[in-house]
């Protein structure tokens, strides 16, 4: 497994990490190779707070959480460390959106579970519940409220109908 030419197949790089190169859907669902996909999320920007969040509620709100996740996850990686439990939290409740638009109701309802209780946790240990003007508790809320229905055999959400509102 050195390279996209490996004979399994799969899309690597030299050291063997998955390469994702794959078009993608708008919920992140890789489409055969030379079909068009939806745009990916660059990679590893550095935003500043406010502007990751503007931009996961732009993507929330076409629809595609699987590139809001991204957003969260360059913030979560690249953040101050006290505060990358917050943005993980925030890419967990994009991916359990995701997989509840996907029709995955276990998966979505965990990971939206997860992700509210790491957010609700963040802000418990920092005593605050609007960073960057989120509305941590509506979100929390949100997502338990999404997660009781997934879980329950609803069937696939529209993801954009459903996204959350990052804030007030």
């Amino acid at each position: 497994m050195t390279n996209a030419g490996a004979s399994d197949g799969r899309d690597r790089d030299v050291a063997g990490r998955a390469r994702s190169a794959r078009p993608r859907d708008g919920l992140g669902r890789p489409l055969p190779y030379g079909t068009e996909g939806v745009p990916r999320q660059p990679e590893g920007l550095v935003r500043a707070p406010r502007e990751t969040v503007a931009e996961a509620q732009t993507l929330l709100d076409a629809g595609k959480p699987f590139h809001a996740h991204e957003v969260f996850e360059d913030a979560w990686k690249s953040g101050p460390r006290d505060e990358r439990a917050l943005w993980r939290g925030l890419a967990q409740l994009a991916v359990g959106l995701t997989h509840a638009a996907r029709g995955n109701g276990v998966g979505g309802a965990r990971l939206l579970r997860r992700g509210a209780g790491a957010v609700e946790e963040w802000a418990a240990q920092r005593g605050e519940d609007r960073p960057y003007g989120m509305d941590l508790p509506g979100l929390a809320r949100w997502a338990r409220e999404l997660a009781g229905r997934v879980e329950h055999g609803s069937g696939p959400v529209d993801a954009r109908a459903e996204s959350p509102r990052l804030g007030p």
